[in-house]
């Protein structure tokens, strides 16, 4: 049985909090927000509390939290509370380091592009000007801010409607989608960490939308409850659409015929059933599902 550290929120100091909950909910999306003052002074700094919660219409959430040290607000705050404005800038490796720097917690009045050898471009629709080097940059509205709480840490949601969207054209495949193999996106992780979603770091899964995928539960206990398959390997077989049908187990029991698998010794049956596991593992993790499935459907034939 695996071992649980149980804890109660209020029992803990508001930075030993943080730190558990931006450790366990990670990576997160960095929302590179640029902002203006009433009085036309520009600020842009990071938020990894911020996420897109719909699509129509299309609504981005940030949240720049009170301080933990000493209750102040941010500037974004202040900003957006002035000029319901904001663009929300996404960060990818090329600029990681700069939007580091501007999270610096500048002088009010102070312009971040500037501190960070960013350069400030004209938006179309809103006041805030957006980051040129950004791969994608959102011009929105600010529609609501509602504050969660007036004690450090306490986070200010801040609700803004998409009005224009800026897409760096390298980072699209010709029918003008967004290659995400190109993009190079940074993610949030707890204390100073990070992380580059590129590379072996990407990976596809298919999605059980258009397909009923028949379940974990329909897959046999010998494929359940295998030493040498993975929960991982379990979720993909599962979300196949049905059984294996009897051409595909034939093509199977071509490979390792049934005959040559009944062995005199339960000891030995017992190996050649973790080798068809584990000949099964390699299909799934060559991405053919259903052969994998047929394979491990053989080791209730010997």
């Amino acid at each position: 049985m695996k071992e649980y550290l149980t804890i109660d929120p209020a029992d803990l100091e508001n930075q030993q909090l943080h730190g558990y909950l931006l450790a366990s909910v990670a990576p997160r999306p960095i929302a590179f927000v640029s902002t203006i003052s009433a009085e036309g002074k520009v600020n842009l700094s990071p938020f990894s509390y911020f996420n897109v919660f719909s699509s129509n219409p299309p609504v981005m959430i940030f949240s720049p939290a009170r301080s933990g040290r000493d209750n102040s607000t941010k500037h974004t705050y202040d900003n957006v509370k002035e000029v319901a404005e904001a663009v929300v800038n996404i960060v990818n490796y090329p600029i990681v380091e700069k939007m580091s720097l501007a999270s610096t917690a500048y002088e009010k009045g102070v312009n971040e592009f500037t501190k960070a050898g960013l350069t400030e471009m004209a938006s179309d629709l809103v006041k805030p000007p957006r980051v040129e080097e950004a791969p994608v940059a959102f011009e929105c509205v600010v529609d609501q801010v509602i504050e969660l709480g007036n004690e450090g840490g306490a986070g200010n949601l801040v609700i803004c409607t998409v009005k224009k969207i800026h897409i760096q054209k390298e980072y699209l495949r010709l029918d003008n989608t967004i290659d995400s193999t190109k993009l190079d996106l940074v993610g949030r992780m707890g204390e100073s960490w990070y992380c580059r979603a590129s590379g072996e770091a990407l990976f596809e899964i298919p999605k059980p939308i258009a397909q009923r995928g028949i379940g974990v539960d329909q897959l046999s206990a010998s494929i359940r409850n295998s030493p040498i398959l993975t929960a991982n390997n379990l979720g993909r077989l599962g979300n196949l659409e049905s059984q294996p049908t009897e051409e595909e187990m034939e093509k199977a029991r071509a490979l390792m015929p049934v005959k040559e698998l009944m062995l005199e010794f339960e000891n030995q049956r017992d190996l050649q059933k973790d080798e068809l596991h584990y000949l099964g593992k390699q299909y799934i993790e060559n991405g053919d599902t259903r052969m994998a499935h047929a394979i491990l459907k053989i080791v209730d034939e010997i």
